[in-house]
């Protein structure tokens, strides 16, 4: 599901009540945790994380009008998604996140090749969520989205 919204504040604010807060939480600990040269902004009728035209002025090669995207967080039907693209792009990050998770003891795993689904929201693993944000940099993303999505690798 995507949102008509055009700031982050007015998608956290048309979201059922039951998301409200979860999403609210999750902002702000992308946000506590993210490096600062991402930016954060309404992208695909998402909150989205991005690298801005600024910092990589190519942008993304699907759109070259939007800046790089990397991580996005969304109310779904079903669930709560965050889209976090090095999951998809790094095989180490998604190998640790995929170790830590089980840690965590929350039960399976539901995992795409770049979202990860939480059905209940009193399950969702903020300070490992906020950890996995710490990861990557803005350039090693431009590096790694360099090595493998531009070139079609």
């Amino acid at each position: 599901m995507t949102s008509a919204a055009t700031s982050v504040e007015q998608y956290l604010a048309q979201l059922p009540e039951d998301r409200q807060h979860a999403m609210t939480n999750l902002r702000q600990t992308i946000l506590a945790n993210l490096p600062s040269q991402f930016t954060e902004q309404m992208s695909y009728g998402m909150i989205g994380y991005v690298v801005p035209h600024s910092l990589y002025p190519s942008g993304y090669h699907c759109s070259p009008k939007l800046p790089l995207p990397f991580i996005s967080l969304a109310s779904q039907k079903s669930h709560i998604a965050v889209y976090h693209m090095g999951l998809y792009a790094m095989p180490s990050l998604l190998s640790w996140f995929t170790k830590a998770y089980q840690q965590q003891n929350l039960g399976k795993l539901d995992l795409g090749k770049s979202c990860i689904r939480f059905k209940n929201p009193e399950k969702i693993p903020f300070s490992l969520l906020g950890q996995l944000a710490t990861k990557v940099s803005v350039e090693d993303w431009i590096a790694v989205y360099e090595s493998s999505f531009k070139t079609g690798k």
